[in-house]
């Protein structure tokens, strides 16, 4: 089994506007880090581009949808690598969301997440807390499904 983890934000302005250059001008970096982090899988292109996601209005968020080959490697990649530094700076960029902004679940090796999945998973977490459905940072299930808290 391997870990399906998706994370929306809720940009200032649309890419293409000045608020949005720094993040426009990093994020090459933060991707190249996740591309060399040990135990990424795999991770969904930039070139997917901007969606909706119905629980947030009309507005369009960014998606971030990867697989990992276990908790602690994405753990290691979002607070210990240079992706920290990038996180401090969220707020430069990205409005604030109430709620869960981050889902995970776990999904057979060699099956890739879809968006629309993802954003159904952070649908599910976001109505009914973290289950072994779809579950967050804080609030972890094993691959049967149950509890690590």
């Amino acid at each position: 089994m391997q870990l399906a983890q998706v994370n929306v934000a809720l940009p200032q302005a649309p890419l293409d506007q000045p608020v949005m250059a720094g993040f426009v001008k990093v994020v090459d970096d933060v991707n190249w880090l996740a591309d060399k982090s040990p135990g990424l899988v795999w991770r969904l292109p930039p070139q997917h581009g901007p969606v909706t996601f119905g629980q947030l209005g009309d507005d369009e968020v960014i998606v971030t949808l990867s697989v990992w080959t276990h908790f602690e490697a994405l753990q290691q990649y979002v607070y210990r690598s240079g992706h920290a530094l990038f996180m401090q700076r969220r707020s430069r960029w990205f409005v604030p969301i109430g709620g869960f902004t981050t889902a995970m679940w776990w999904i057979d090796d060699g099956v890739l997440p879809s968006v629309e999945e993802g954003l159904s998973r952070l649908a599910h977490l976001r109505l009914h807390g973290p289950t072994p459905h779809a579950f967050s940072l804080r609030r972890q299930f094993d691959p049967e499904g149950a509890d690590l808290r």
